[in-house]
């Protein structure tokens, strides 16, 4: 087998380990490579070969997706000693699925270029249900051609693949899908302990929001809406609006107000979905 058949993934975590089985179970022979030897071992039960360096990965495959957190993590797995660009061929694609700000994958995309290599920019949404289900929407941005080479792999375990311009275009566009996402989770802790102070029955009022304007994908998947790292997500917002030179009140104090969020979902969230007072894990 060449490098020509093989997908990398650097980054074994949740949504890792859903691209892994999603392409293991199409066929694809996947090399997984983390810092974590738990994610490692979980690779190596869904079938995947492992290997210890981003390095070995670039080595092995010319089509590697990065799947860690964020800005630093990205640049560390591409750009670091041991990195994709210390192995990986001319004419292969480094895809990055890390939430970074465009400015940053940008940057690794002309590091990359440097070596003949293309950066598909992109960043994947819905969430942990959907990247079981094998239903997450990839937002892309890069050449064409390499939106086209990409597409195929990112829809084994991608309901909707979507071209929105050049690299850095789909990590603006899943900044803006985050935004949205957070304000209506804190519209929804607001309204909720309001509804609670007047006696409404929340499921109810939910089922009739959810058929009617007030609808959104936060209200509808209400239990998966942990606000985990949608302080990270606001910093990237409120820095691009800084950068622009732009007044932007409401993701300012979206920016703050998720702090209390992610605590008040941990914690005494609004009941939306009834499962709190059946018992059942929220």
């Amino acid at each position: 087998m060449t490098e020509e058949d093989r997908i990398g993934i650097v980054g074994a975590g949740r949504m890792g380990q859903a691209m892994t089985r999603h392409l293991i179970r199409r066929g694809h022979a996947v090399i997984v490579q983390d810092i974590d030897p738990g994610a490692l071992r979980a690779a190596r039960d869904l079938g995947a070969a492992t290997v210890k360096t981003p390095e070995e990965v670039g080595k092995a495959c010319r089509f590697v997706i990065i799947a860690v957190g964020y800005d630093d993590e990205a640049s560390a797995v591409m750009l670091d000693k041991d990195g994709l660009l210390e192995s990986i061929r001319p004419g292969s694609i480094i895809a990055v699925s890390s939430t970074c700000t465009p400015d940053h994958v940008k940057m690794l995309a002309d590091a990359a270029q440097a070596k003949d290599v293309d950066v598909l920019d992109a960043p994947i949404c819905r969430g942990q249900r959907a990247a079981n289900a094998g239903t997450m929407l990839t937002l892309c941005g890069g050449k064409a051609d390499v939106f086209e080479r990409a597409k195929p792999i990112y829809s084994t375990f991608s309901s909707d693949v979507v071209l929105l311009g050049g690299v850095g275009a789909g990590q603006f566009g899943k900044a803006m899908n985050n935004f949205l996402l957070w304000v209506n989770g804190v519209a929804l802790i607001e309204a909720g302990r309001l509804s609670e102070v007047y006696e409404m029955d929340l499921v109810k009022l939910r089922e009739a929001l959810l058929m009617s304007s007030g609808a959104s994908d936060a209200l509808k998947n209400w239990e998966n809406v942990s606000f985990l790292w949608a302080l990270k997500d606001m910093q990237i917002v409120t820095k691009m609006a800084d950068q622009a030179g732009l007044s932007m009140p409401v993701a300012g104090a979206i920016k703050e107000l998720v702090k209390d969020g992610r605590r008040i979902k941990q914690t005494n969230p609004p009941d939306w979905t009834g499962r709190l007072s059946t018992g059942k894990k929220p």
